[in-house]
C-alpha cells in the first residue's frame, strides 16, 4: 500500500529550504556524491512537491555550501566539544546527526510553518531541541543561554533572504545576548543578487530571492564590538576533495576546467564566512569529513 504523501505548505522564502534538501538527496544517490544523507532521500520521496523544476546540476552547489558549513561546525566542536550550536533557519537539514560528537547541545530554529513540517520527520532529542521562532525574535535566546558553554550560530542561506537592516538587527541582537560566540554566515554581493534569476532561484517567485547585499563581509565587524572575521571563503576555497566532486551545469563545468579564473570571478560575490567574538577557534587541519 502506497502511503499518502505529505503536503508542503510553506511561505515563499521558506520554500527555498527544498533546494538544499533536494541537493543532498541527489548527491546521496550519486556515486561519489558530496554527501551521504539517507534521510534527505526519504524526505524528498515523502513530500508532495514538484521537485522536477530543478536539475541535479543546479542544486549541487547548495550541497557544497552545506559541506563547508559542516566543516566550520566540526572544527568548532573539536575545540569546544561541550558547546551549544544554534542552527538558524534549520529547514529540513540533518546537520545535527552529521556532526554530533555525543556532547554538543543543539537547537534547530525556524519559523512556525517550517517547524510544523519538520516535526513530520524529526523529533526533539535529549540534546537537540526544535524552536519555532524567527531569528528576529529574542525570546528563544533565553533557552540557548541557559544551555551554557560557548555558542556557535549557524546561518546557512538564511540571513541573505532578509533586508539589510534586518540582517544587521539579527546579528546585533545575538551580540547583545551573547558575549562569547561564533557565527557562520553566508553573504551575497550586489552582483550575485542581480544574477540570481539565472540559477535555481529562477524556479521560484522573486519574493523568494536573496535581498541582503554585502559586498565585503568584513564590514560586519563594525556592527558588533569585538567581532572578528576569522575566515571568508568562496566556493573555490572549499577543500579540493569536495571541489573535485561538484557537478556544475553546462557550460560552467567546462569553464571551471579550462578557465578557472573566470569561474573565480563569477562566484567571488558569494562567500561563506566565520566570525567570532571572545571565543578561541583554532582551525583543525582537515578536521571534518564527518558529512560523508
Amino acid at each position: 500500500m502506497v502511503s499518502e504523501k505529505i503536503a508542503v505548505n510553506l511561505g515563499s522564502v521558506q520554500e527555498t529550504l527544498l533546494i538544499p534538501l533536494l541537493g543532498r538527496a541527489f548527491e546521496t544517490r550519486r556515486r561519489g556524491g558530496l554527501i551521504d544523507d539517507a534521510r534527505a532521500v526519504e524526505i524528498v520521496d515523502q513530500l508532495d512537491y514538484d521537485f522536477s523544476k530543478w536539475k541535479e546540476t543546479e542544486v549541487s552547489g547548495a550541497t557544497l555550501r552545506t559541506r563547508m558549513f559542516d566543516n566550520f561546525v566540526v572544527d568548532f566542536l573539536n575545540v569546544h566539544p561541550e558547546a551549544t550550536v544554534v542552527e538558524i533557519g534549520c529547514g529540513l537539514n540533518t546537520r545535527f546527526s552529521r556532526v554530533d560528537n555525543g556532547q554538543v547541545r543543539w537547537f534547530d530554529l525556524d519559523l512556525p510553518d517550517v517547524i510544523t513540517l519538520r516535526r513530520r520527520f524529526f523529533s526533539d532529542e535529549p540534546r537537540c531541541t526544535m524552536i519555532a521562532a524567527s531569528v528576529l525574535d529574542t525570546d528563544w535566546m533565553t533557552s540557548v543561554a541557559e544551555a551554557g558553554g560557548p555558542v556557535m550560530f549557524v546561518s546557512e542561506a538564511v540571513l541573505i533572504y532578509l533586508l539589510a537592516p534586518d540582517a544587521r538587527r539579527a546579528i546585533e541582537q545575538i551580540s547583545t545576548c551573547f558575549q562569547d560566540f561564533s557565527l557562520a554566515v553566508d553573504t551575497t554581493s550586489r552582483a550575485m543578487i542581480a544574477r540570481q534569476g539565472r540559477g535555481p532561484m529562477k524556479a521560484l517567485p522573486p519574493e523568494s530571492w536573496f535581498r541582503w547585499e554585502c559586498n565585503d563581509p568584513s564590514e560586519i565587524e563594525s556592527w558588533v564590538s569585538g567581532l572578528t572575521l576569522v575566515q571568508s571563503k568562496t566556493f573555490f576555497d572549499a577543500e579540493p576533495e569536495l571541489l573535485r566532486r561538484v557537478r556544475m551545469p553546462p557550460p560552467f563545468g567546462l569553464i571551471a576546467r579550462y578557465a578557472p579564473w573566470v569561474m573565480r570571478w563569477m562566484v567571488r560575490g558569494y562567500r561563506v564566512n566565520l566570525f567570532q567574538r571572545n571565543v578561541g577557534h583554532d582551525r583543525q587541519e582537515s578536521s571534518s569529513d564527518a558529512s560523508r
